[in-house]
């Protein structure tokens, strides 16, 4: 596989008002939900699938904390054996063999480790990490999950990005639950 046969894709989903948590890391809001009689809905055969297609993560150390606090609460584990890269320079633990932590430059990280051994990127979390991501050139794409919810204060998806990141509009799905996605094809 060539790095261009890759692609990146940063995935969050988010409050209509651009939080992923609340300033102390929370994210009890994201369970909402409301009625849209139009909206598609979420087949569940759709989302495996889906799902497999997906060849490795990228995470943030507080996303993956995250995660581990739900897989501790009997929510499970959300990303599967599928290879996940945590990038921290903290000491975490390591809860499955399918899990890999780095420290180092995202740029070198991205392009000569990830884009010429997996075809499907995701970066699943952390807005300083997509911040960063966005900031290097690094994604080509952008999916934004919108709930229908505001929390008026809290960590923004896009953590002080300084500089204009042009975006072409690709898609737009609108769900029964009242959650609207958008994905974005960045623009080179």
């Amino acid at each position: 596989m060539t790095p261009t046969d890759s692609r990146v894709t940063i995935h969050m989903a988010a409050s209509l008002d651009g939080f992923v948590a609340r300033k102390d890391g929370r994210v009890d809001w994201m369970g909402t939900s409301d009625v849209f009689e139009d909206g598609a809905t979420m087949d569940p055969e759709y989302v495996a699938t889906f799902l497999q297609s997906i060849d490795c993560y990228v995470m943030g150390s507080r996303t993956y904390e995250l995660a581990l606090r739900f897989e501790e609460q009997g929510f499970g584990w959300a990303y599967g054996e599928t290879r996940t890269f945590v990038l921290t320079t903290r000491h975490l633990p390591r809860s499955r063999d399918s899990i890999e932590f780095y420290a180092g430059d995202l740029a070198h990280f991205v392009n000569e480790r990830l884009r010429p051994n997996y075809r499907n990127i995701w970066f699943a979390g952390g807005s300083v990490l997509s911040a960063e991501c966005l900031r290097l050139g690094l994604a080509d794409e952008l999916r934004y999950s919108i709930l229908p919810i505001l929390i008026g204060d809290g960590m923004p998806f896009f953590n002080a990005l300084g500089k204009d990141v042009p975006l072409h509009l690709a898609e737009v799905t609108a769900y029964k639950n009242g959650m609207v996605e958008l994905r974005y094809d960045l623009k080179r």
